[in-house]
């Protein structure tokens, strides 16, 4: 099995080196590359192709969000875990909606940061169901009108159980959770979520559960399909 190409960015040395200890400590993690701004990472991943970027939200030329939305635009996109002090950030929401998997608190202990990219290197965002559900709540807050009849005509290409499915991921609830809750397969439930995302054009299930909220799916009886 390949290690993970693991790329760092942090503007401050020090946290730097801590991550780049506690990473380089893994057996199953590579670090390829470090960056001190998110002005150094396009050309870096360019040249390391890392699985996963672990990236600091704030630096002070050009930030965690801005080097997200540019890295997600292209075709070979790797990975992205931004690294914050707050749980539910107005930069933290839209970096979720430009396409990060996810998202790790700088007091996290270490064990579960390097959990965290090992989670997303293999497909699954970080988000902790609570942690979810509380980021969602800032979204269903900040939600415009535009926002949400853009959301709401998106929504519509979606069957009733493609539509449940998403509901379900905007409660914040596990594979698992959502078969039994839903009478299906943990299998049948992922097909479900592959599919959303590729109808909806979206990068992982966190922006799947933004959809939902932008689209008012969680405040209406019956909006789940029944």
């Amino acid at each position: 099995m390949n290690a993970i190409r693991l790329l760092l960015v942090d503007d401050d040395p020090l946290v730097r080196a801590g991550l780049a200890l506690m990473m380089g400590g893994a057996d199953d993690i590579e670090i390829v590359g470090e960056a001190s701004d998110g002005a150094e990472v396009g050309e870096l991943v360019e040249r390391t192709r890392p699985d996963v970027v672990l990236m600091d939200i704030r630096m002070p030329s050009v930030d965690g969000l801005t080097a997200t939305e540019r890295l997600r635009g292209r075709p070979d996109a790797p990975q992205i875990v931004l690294l914050t002090t707050f749980h539910a950030d107005d930069q933290v929401l839209r970096a979720l909606r430009a396409g990060a998997a996810g998202f790790v608190l700088k007091d996290t202990p270490p064990a579960e940061i390097v959990d965290a990219v090992r989670r997303v290197a293999a497909g699954d965002p970080v988000l902790s169901p609570t942690v979810t559900r509380q980021v969602m709540a800032h979204a269903a807050g900040a939600a415009t009108d535009v926002r949400r009849t853009h959301a709401r005509a998106r929504v519509a290409a979606l069957n009733d159980r493609e539509r449940e499915v998403a509901v379900a991921v905007g409660r914040g609830l596990s594979n698992a959770e959502i078969a039994g809750g839903l009478y299906m397969s943990v299998a049948t439930v992922k097909t479900h979520v592959s599919r959303i995302l590729t109808k909806l054009d979206l990068n992982n299930r966190v922006q799947i559960a933004l959809l939902a909220y932008d689209a008012g799916l969680l405040e209406e009886p019956g909006a789940d399909g029944h």
